[in-house]
């Protein structure tokens, strides 16, 4: 029999490594790779990426007058530079993030996410390679508005966790979204101080309803399940679009050959019965529905939280090295 990564594959979903690891994204053969600042702070830790930091560092040690706008041209240097090496192993297409800081500056979003692809641009790469991530607050869904309508940018809305985010981002019409997984089990088990078994899964369920919802209205933006605590998670999900799957539970999907059954079928999706809602237009609904969901709104200021911490680290790193230069 097959490994249960190859069965997962053959339900018709794409896999994706949820790494900044270069060695462990050519192993598994993923079709595409995302990236995060707190996946990118682990890996430019280790020796074996000091050379991308110092193509960086060299890049923007002499951009702008102050150590901040030079801290930050390197930041971009160096999620590009990442990007660019993952690129040379993965066939399809990498997730490159905008800063945290830009959460809520929709025009800001949109100023970063253009630099990015320029600076793709300029070592070669083109933007249909490239999603841009942006966190899933209504700042981020009108940013990927403008980049998907008025620049031809596909973007990855991340941060993801309720149905009112989802509807948003496919009325923008984003490439891809990102609803995390795991991170809504964390919630759910903390909260209700109980362990769920995979098909009670909040987080599976919540990837469910927005796969059905958007095959049942006949919606293109991929749906990728993301932040898998368990193999449990993943294989309920076969048959999703994408899931992107970080390299430990890859490894684990790679030496078991446990049967792999689809679970998630689009063509089941139109005899549902399931109320289509819109939120593009109308900023106080967004809010105000994403403002019941307490689970929602935790993990998301708690996800844009942790990236910008971690960014913050990342540039203070590179702040040093800058000085050395």
């Amino acid at each position: 029999m097959s490994s249960s990564l190859d069965q997962l594959k053959a339900c018709g979903t794409t896999v994706v490594s949820d790494s900044g690891d270069f060695a462990s994204i050519a192993k598994y053969k993923p079709q595409d790779a995302t990236t995060n600042p707190s996946l990118i702070l682990a890996a430019s830790k280790k020796e074996e990426y000091a050379k991308l930091m110092d193509v960086a560092v060299d890049y923007g040690k002499d951009k702008g007058s102050s150590m901040d706008e030079k801290v930050d041209a390197t930041l971009d240097r160096l999620l590009v530079e990442f990007g660019k090496e993952i690129l040379q192993i993965v066939p399809g297409k990498v997730s490159t993030e905008v800063d945290a800081r830009f959460s809520f500056d929709i025009e800001g979003s949109v100023k970063k996410a253009l630099h990015i692809l320029d600076l793709y641009q300029s070592i070669g790469i083109d933007k249909s390679r490239v999603l841009i991530k942006l966190a899933s607050t209504w700042e981020g869904v009108k940013a990927c508005d403008i980049l998907q309508s008025k620049h031809g940018v596909n973007c990855n809305m991340t941060l993801m966790f309720s149905m009112p985010q989802a509807i948003a981002a496919a009325e923008a019409g984003a490439f891809l979204i990102s609803p995390f997984v795991g991170r809504i089990l964390d919630w759910y088990k903390a909260a209700h101080k109980k362990e769920y078994a995979a098909q009670e899964d909040p987080g599976v369920h919540s990837v469910q309803q927005i796969f059905n919802y958007y095959k049942k209205f006949g919606y293109k933006t991929v749906v990728m399940g993301a932040s898998f605590r368990n193999l449990g998670e993943i294989t309920e999900l076969a048959g999703c679009d994408y899931l992107t799957i970080a390299p430990n539970l890859l490894e684990d999907l790679f030496n078991k050959q446990d049967s792999v059954p689809k679970k998630l079928d689009a063509a089941n999706a139109s005899s549902l019965d399931i109320e289509k809602k819109s939120y593009i237009s109308n900023e106080e609904k967004f809010r105000f529905d994403f403002n019941e969901e307490a689970m929602a709104v935790e993990k998301l200021r708690e996800g844009i939280s942790k990236f910008a911490a971690d960014a913050i680290t990342l540039k203070g790193i590179l702040a040093e090295k800058i000085k050395k230069a």
